[in-house]
């Protein structure tokens, strides 16, 4: 593969692909298969490997993990989950032996081998369905979002035993731990808020609107901005995120643009979204539009859509190769 300076991976939904757009300018550098509707992506710490939930579709819940190589861009390897359906959120622990996923269908936090393809500890998470998933910097501790709940647990990765859970907002979705801080900021989509919580206790330290189904929340590497995606506003809300301040609120959906049909209706649908650590952008997946948005961190405006596959979600870089 030819030397690039960075690459942009776009979970295709309805595709069952995975595809690697130059963080240069957004061309096609080539494109994995995966399992059917792969609904998130984790890229290790290394940027050699990159690890896809295979959800499934309406009728029938999948069940398994796509490993990629992105050194060799050879096929996909498979992590079967046996009976822990419906894998979402996904993790990464340091040193990249094993990663972490949630599995809405058996409800539980998985802590897999990469090495091996097997599970290592399986860690109940109670009544709800455990969503997205985030991991303190020292990989001692995890916090998983329960929509249908409305919560935020915290787990310990030294015993793999859930310790905490409380009310964050209804439809908690969208979870990152702010880079450099004890926080952990969850996006409530039926709430229309952001909630900030003690990452030790899980107290309630302040709630934020973001309003319009905010469904997803990422950080800039400096911890200074946060990032949140609102599905239905078709909006990215951005905030100081040390004075727990909102700065813009940037439109998504494009005039003259021809959306297609999406779980709200015809609309642009933006869900997921990622900070690039070397360059002042932001990259927003516009699922209703088949496309990327790339947003200047200097304006806070779209500066260019980059086309992708069909649906696109989950968002992840990978530097490898810079």
């Amino acid at each position: 593969m030819p030397a690039f300076s960075g690459e942009l991976l776009v979970g295709n939904k309805s595709a069952d692909t995975v595809w690697r757009l130059s963080l240069d300018d957004g061309r096609k550098l080539g494109e994995f298969a995966t399992g059917q509707a792969p609904h998130e992506i984790a890229v290790s710490h290394d940027g050699a490997t990159a690890l896809v939930a295979n959800y499934g579709s309406r009728e029938t819940p999948g069940n398994t993990l796509s490993v990629l190589d992105l050194r060799s861009g050879k096929p996909p390897r498979i992590i079967d989950l046996g009976r822990h359906g419906r894998p979402h959120g996904l993790r990464f622990l340091p040193g990249d032996r094993e990663a972490l996923a949630t599995t809405e269908a058996s409800g539980h936090l998985l802590r897999i081998d990469l090495a091996g393809g097997k599970i290592v500890a399986e860690i109940a998470m109670g009544e709800g369905r455990g969503h997205m998933v985030a991991v303190s910097a020292d990989g001692k501790t995890a916090y998983v979002s329960k929509i249908d709940r409305g919560t935020v647990s915290r787990v310990d990765l030294n015993s793999n035993a859930k310790t905490a859970e409380v009310a964050a907002g209804e439809g908690a979705e969208g979870l990152a731990l702010r880079p450099g801080s004890d926080e952990v900021w969850v996006g409530n989509r039926e709430a229309g808020t952001v909630t900030v919580h003690d990452a030790r206790t899980l107290a309630l330290r302040k709630t934020l609107p973001s309003p319009g189904f905010p469904i997803r929340v990422a950080f800039t590497a400096d911890g200074r901005h946060a990032l949140v995606s609102n599905a239905r506003a078709a909006t990215l809300s951005v905030f100081d995120a040390r004075r727990k301040k909102a700065l813009a609120t940037i439109a998504l959906s494009r005039e003259g643009s021809e959306y297609r049909d999406t779980l709200l209706g015809r609309a642009a649908l933006p869900i997921g979204v990622v900070a690039d650590p070397k360059r002042p952008r932001v990259y927003v997946a516009i699922s209703g539009g088949d496309e990327v948005a790339v947003i200047d961190r200097k304006t806070w405006k779209p500066i260019a859509y980059w086309k992708t596959g069909r649906e696109p979600d989950a968002l992840a870089l990978s530097l490898l190769g810079d």
